[in-house]
């Protein structure tokens, strides 16, 4: 077998494990799956996005690859004001969030910088070649399944908030359904420029240009210098020891790893398997790290070193393995869209400076130039044997929580990687537990806690994508909850 790779649509992982097979390594298979994600995927995902990208090589030091939202803002004159954010709300079923969209809500994009750095550093094959069949998808079109069909309905208020976004995602002035077949030419054309011209027109060109014109037009803040100053940037990932393993993730700036790592801190300290109550009480101690001062610090050199010694002891989603041993964990977010589409450039941007839980301390706080503090966490979970668990999340705030029940399932209860991902979820929040049906809540009823019950697997609890590799065999897990997929590179 080439490989596995997991993501969050068939399409999306057949084109990765498609890569594998032309003889592609994990990174050159993500970066497949990542670029047509953005077009299987339009709702959550883009070149309006950014992400993580975490990078195990075989005989070589791992890399954490940032390429998420940056704060924009560079060159506007002192205390000029945003246009005021627009807040809607989007229905889960069980629970209703509130988003908020605009031009400025908006934030500096990383993904094009990000698929170009990882394609210099680590690809092997051409960028042309791994963009190819999202190009021709988004020409020729790409079917709408289930779980796509269900986002298109609960994000209508950002799908149809521009006559630009009602263009591209309700063509037909309602939200797409299963079967309906959805075209993208103008990301077509900027795919195909990407691989032939690299990230410059996004950056420094006529694509950033159009991109800050319009923006700041529309009472947003993204400006041409906020754009050229924009650079994709690898760092070290923090390592923390787990049952006998070394579980890698996302370090500062970004704030989902960490408060990761802070919980498989705690859980490690007792006797395995945890008990929900654990679980629950290591969700509530890592939330609680979240402070001002915590998201302050992030950014200053030494915050990790700092934060370790006291606390750890010793964010669609794409997770490949291959066979010569090269692991790749992406996360990249376009949140749900701020509605604003740019014409011509294939770019519906990102709403970062709008996600509360990005700016729980007020919107619009951070200095230009400031990556954002994003909850998303690529992780990867090495054994004696090099890589044994690579994953990561969707689903905001609760992405931390995803990934620690994922890797809780595997490496505590010896369930298989599917079965970690199919295992009913908590998620813990403002003092209220959330949970899935078959989570056993009796030991929580007893500690009169407060309890938000689904009456089904719902979204809201995040899309986990992971590849295992358990005794020599590879095998993958994709998340019902945001219809996730496995492919195989035979």
């Amino acid at each position: 077998m080439r490989g596995v790779v997991a993501a969050g649509h068939p399409v999306t992982a057949g084109a990765g494990a498609d890569i594998l097979r032309a003889g592609g390594n994990a990174v050159d298979a993500a970066l497949a799956a990542m670029l047509m994600s953005f077009v299987c995927e339009p709702m959550l995902t883009g070149l309006g996005a950014g992400g993580y990208m975490l990078v195990a090589p075989p005989g070589a030091d791992p890399v954490l690859l940032d390429f998420f939202v940056e704060a924009p803002g560079r060159g506007l004159p002192p205390g000029a004001a945003p246009a005021p954010l627009r807040s809607v709300d989007v229905d889960f079923g069980d629970a209703v969030q509130a988003f908020n969209i605009g031009a400025s809500a908006a934030g500096t994009y990383g993904a094009v910088a990000g698929v170009a750095a990882a394609a210099d550093r680590f690809g092997r094959l051409p960028l042309a070649e791994l963009a190819a069949a999202a190009v021709r998808a988004a020409r020729e079109g790409v079917a709408v399944n289930e779980q796509q069909a269900y986002l298109f309905a609960i994000l209508e208020p950002i799908a149809g908030a521009t006559p630009e976004s009602r263009a591209l995602l309700m063509p037909g002035g309602a939200p797409l359904r299963v079967g309906d077949v959805r075209h993208d030419p103008a990301l077509a054309d900027a795919l195909e420029r990407l691989a032939a011209e690299g990230p410059a027109p996004f950056y420094t060109g006529d694509v950033a240009a159009a991109v800050s014109d319009w923006i700041l037009a529309r009472g947003g803040l993204i400006t041409r210098e906020d754009l050229a100053a924009y650079t994709a940037v690898a760092r070290e990932p923090v390592r923390i020891g787990y049952r006998g393993t070394t579980v890698l993730t996302n370090p500062p700036p970004s704030a989902g790893g960490i408060l990761l790592a802070r919980a498989l801190a705690l859980l490690d300290r007792d006797v395995p398997p945890p008990s929900v109550g654990a679980v629950v009480a290591a969700m509530e101690a890592a939330q609680a790290e979240r402070t001002p001062a915590f998201l302050a610090g992030l950014a200053d050199p030494g915050f990790l070193e700092r934060f370790a010694a006291g606390r750890l002891g010793a964010t669609t989603h794409i997770s490949v393995v291959d066979d010569e041993g090269w692991a790749c964990a992406v996360t990249c977010t376009n949140g749900e869209g701020c509605g604003e589409v740019v014409p011509g450039t294939g770019i519906h941007l990102n709403n970062m400076m709008g996600e509360q839980d990005l700016s729980p301390f007020g919107f619009h706080a951070h200095p230009p130039g400031r990556r954002l503090p994003s909850m998303m966490a690529p992780t990867i979970v090495l054994g004696d044997a090099g890589p044994r668990l690579v994953l990561g999340s969707a689903g905001s705030n609760r992405i931390r929580s995803a990934i620690l029940q994922v890797v809780v399932g595997v490496l505590d209860h010896g369930r298989a990687v599917q079965e970690a991902i199919d295992a009913p979820r908590i998620h813990v929040e403002d003092d209220i537990v959330y949970a899935e049906p078959g989570v056993d809540t009796s030991a929580l009823e007893a500690a009169e806690r407060t309890i938000v019950r689904f009456s089904a697997r719902n979204l809201f609890f995040g899309g986990a994508q992971a590849v295992e590799r358990r005794g020599g065999a590879l095998s993958g897990g994709g998340d019902p909850r945001r219809g996730g997929a496995v492919a195989l590179a035979d």
